[in-house]
């Protein structure tokens, strides 16, 4: 009888074993999933306090530094897409993200519009009402 209790306490381990290295290795994916992006979009980068206006993907897009009040005085940068503002926020990291881009982020605004471009395929950036 004890032979038989000493193997389930070994299976029980084992199987405790396994459901801890499971709950390990997906912790670690979505880590990996949600964690800042290490490569910006192609082509040089601004740094976010220099001014930009370019033409990307036969959109026209541009960035640069902002003051005074309103949601601008929080990032201090303003994008625009075929002259409209892409909404963007600077996260204590120093990286920025985008109503487009939510989930990812980027090293610099000129990164971060040229993945919207990307992600809009073409279609029209729709204005967001204050």
């Amino acid at each position: 009888m004890s032979e038989s209790t000493t193997t389930d306490l070994t299976r029980r381990r084992m199987l405790q074993g396994a459901v801890v290295a499971t709950a390990v290795a997906a912790g670690t994916v979505v880590l990996g999933l949600t964690g800042p992006t290490a490569t910006p979009a192609v082509g040089a980068d601004t740094a976010g306090g220099e001014s930009f206006d370019e033409v990307f993907r036969g959109r026209r897009i541009q960035g640069m530094p902002m003051s005074g009040d309103g949601h601008h005085a929080m990032s201090g940068y303003m994008v625009l897409i075929d002259g409209r503002e892409l909404h963007m926020m600077r996260n204590a990291d120093g990286t920025w993200i985008s109503v487009i881009n939510h989930y990812e982020t980027f090293t610099t605004p000129r990164a971060l519009v040229r993945a919207a471009v990307n992600s809009l395929d073409g279609a029209d950036l729709a204005p967001i009402a204050a």
